[in-house]
């Protein structure tokens, strides 16, 4: 089962918490000094939200999340047929989480996280601005990134 990933940038946490749960009539299920998500069954939705200081607000990325690596390899072999810049993280930690990542940018700069998570973390994980990576990878340069946008 895949599962949308979305993940949004806020000003302040314990206001946005309040706000969300009433939306989603459910707490999150992982709340950390910076960070909350939600992994909602109905909508089947990965939703997280973070906290960072100088960070614009808004979305951050989208995202596929995968159940298995099976789907994590369907997953990539479509996202290699695109003509798109991607950065292959492999085994990262990110978000309080340990995964399995690539990322891609869609035409206009979007982007787009594919991920198999395999475990949890007690550290939120190395921020980078993998959209700058993708960029320069587009231009012939970096070929490995780190987590979770910037």
């Amino acid at each position: 089962m895949k599962r949308v990933h979305l993940h949004a940038r806020v000003t302040e946490l314990e206001s946005s918490i309040a706000f969300y749960s009433k939306i989603f009539a459910a707490p999150p299920t992982v709340v950390k000094d910076d960070y909350a998500k939600w992994m909602l069954e109905d909508p089947l939705v990965n939703f997280a939200i973070s906290q960072r200081d100088g960070a614009e607000i808004g979305i951050d990325h989208v995202g596929i999340q995968v159940s298995d690596e099976g789907e994590l390899a369907e997953v990539y072999l479509r996202m290699g047929e695109t003509s798109a810049p991607q950065i292959e993280e492999g085994s990262t930690t990110c978000c309080y989480a340990k995964s399995e990542k690539s990322w891609v940018s869609d035409p206009d700069g979007l982007m787009w996280e594919v991920f198999l998570t395999k475990g949890s973390s007690t550290v939120y994980g190395n921020s980078a601005n993998i959209g700058a990576l993708l960029q320069e990878k587009q231009q012939g340069g970096v070929t490995s990134g780190a987590c979770c946008g910037a």
